[in-house]
């Protein structure tokens, strides 16, 4: 592999660029494939295919779907607490990764013991509560 081409492989920035092009990728096939009718090719959570339960992360797909197109109050139906907190704390997240890696730098986010334990809480929570009320 040509000493260059290895360079750029190994840039800080490659990361977070290679994932934005993924979800760009994503977003443009999810863009017209509307994930409330059935028979669409998406996958399908494996903890609710095991379980018929509902995980933290369930309509994501859905709530990304009704983002793209404009739908906010179907997208805070399909998953609240993703949208409300997952969302910013992403854009938030994925935003810093890309400008530390643009200026040479690497970015590891560190939540501590603290923050993961509010996270993995929000989590459990939300779970339990999604799947009591419905």
């Amino acid at each position: 592999m040509p000493a260059r081409l290895r360079a750029l492989r190994s840039h800080p920035a490659a990361p977070p660029l290679t994932a934005l092009a993924a979800g760009l990728a994503a977003a443009v096939y999810l863009w017209g494939t509307n994930p409330h009718e059935p028979g669409q090719l998406l996958p399908r959570c494996p903890f609710n295919l095991v379980t018929g339960l509902l995980c933290p992360a369930c309509g994501g797909t859905r709530m990304a779907y009704d983002l793209m197109h404009g739908d906010v109050a179907a997208a805070f139906h399909d998953n609240a607490l993703m949208l409300t907190l997952g969302v910013p704390a992403a854009l938030y997240l994925g935003g810093r990764w890309l400008v530390e890696g643009l200026r040479g730098r690497r970015y590891r986010p560190s939540p501590g013991k603290a923050g993961t334990a509010v996270v993995l809480g929000l989590a459990v929570g939300w779970a339990v509560l999604r799947n009591v009320i419905g």
